[in-house]
């Protein structure tokens, strides 16, 4: 299955952004070691020259690893059909102990990429490059997490049996497994949307705070994230049940098929996309402490903001839409 078009590309990818990761990684303990602005030395000269040679590999590695999320949910869910027992993303990720890791991986490494490419953009808002220390070193530990993601994906492709069968998302997100709201006394139906409703407003209500007066970034980055927490969790025990209109499939993935008109998208992109920058506002707020970038910091910080709140707006809209115009009622009095 390595030759599978969809696994070549994200084999490739990888590859080719580890190493770009493991050079850039070298690099930087040279930069930090030896960094000096104010020297007018050779070998100073000679780092100066070589970031930008580095910075623009590792944008465009980055922005790779990054979208590679979206190739590898999409191409788990095609390959549903070459494993008996799986119908959607879930049963192919299920075929080996690697699947969900990898996944849970790429994840991680699509935030990590997100918040070093903002840095990156803030730090060159400045005259003299106030943060490329943090960011440099900020890569000693973005590389071995993209280097671990790799590899276990590398594994993960490597371990794909056709003739395995593997677990629907019927048997791992059904009514009667602990995946699902029925055990999970921490997140019925009602007390996911109902947090996911409070976490929404509580960062809506910062978010606006922070673009009126310049204030709460850091806030609004951690808020954001408890948005990606709780909705996930929303989407899996309330919000997919009202996409299938059966109150036992939670399953995060079929959303995705065609089937269901792709409305996966509409609330995976706008949530991610919201999550990263508001981390990216949090980010550009911290970044205000440098005085050659006290300027232009709040206005960074508030046009990721700006964006994120957009993103969440979009997401919000979509949850409460499917709910709407779905079949289901979960809840009496809502008939």
């Amino acid at each position: 299955m390595l030759f599978h078009p969809s696994i070549i590309a994200l084999l490739l990818a990888s590859a080719l952004s580890s190493l770009a990761l493991v050079g850039s990684a070298l690099f930087a303990v040279t930069l930090l070691r030896h960094w000096n602005l104010s020297s007018g030395s050779e070998r100073q000269i000679v780092l100066e020259q070589r970031t930008y040679l580095v910075t623009t590999v590792l944008k465009l590695a980055l922005i790779f690893e990054a979208g590679s999320l979206l190739l590898f949910v999409f191409n788990a869910d095609k390959m549903a059909k070459l494993f008996v027992g799986a119908m959607c993303a879930v049963g192919t990720l299920n075929v080996n102990p690697y699947g969900f890791p990898a996944l849970i991986l790429k994840i991680a490494v699509f935030f990590l990429s997100a918040a070093w490419l903002m840095l990156h953009h803030i730090d060159s808002q400045g005259y003299d490059y106030p943060l490329i220390r943090v960011k440099y070193a900020a890569l000693l530990f973005l590389a071995p997490v993209a280097l671990v993601s790799a590899f276990v994906q590398l594994t993960y492709f490597l371990d794909l049996k056709a003739d395995v069968l593997t677990s629907c998302c019927s048997t791992l997100f059904g009514g009667s497994t602990v995946v699902t709201t029925n055990n999970m006394g921490f997140a019925p139906e009602a007390w996911s949307l109902g947090g996911l409703a409070l976490v929404l407003a509580a960062t809506g209500l910062v978010g606006l705070w922070h673009l009126k007066r310049g204030r709460g970034g850091l806030a609004y980055a951690l808020l954001s994230l408890s948005v990606l927490v709780v909705a996930l969790i929303a989407i899996v025990s309330a919000i997919s049940v009202y996409v299938y209109e059966q109150p036992h499939h939670h399953c995060p993935f079929c959303m995705l098929k065609q089937e269901y008109g792709y409305v996966g998208y509409a609330l995976y992109l706008p949530l991610f996309l919201g999550t990263a920058t508001g981390i990216g506002a949090g980010l550009a707020s911290f970044a205000g402490r440098w005085p050659s970038l006290s300027l232009a910091s709040p206005a960074l910080s508030k046009r990721f903001a700006y964006v994120s709140l957009l993103s969440f707006l979009v997401f919000a809209g979509a949850a409460v839409g499917l709910i709407m115009k779905s079949h289901l009622i979960l809840f009496e009095g809502f008939a």
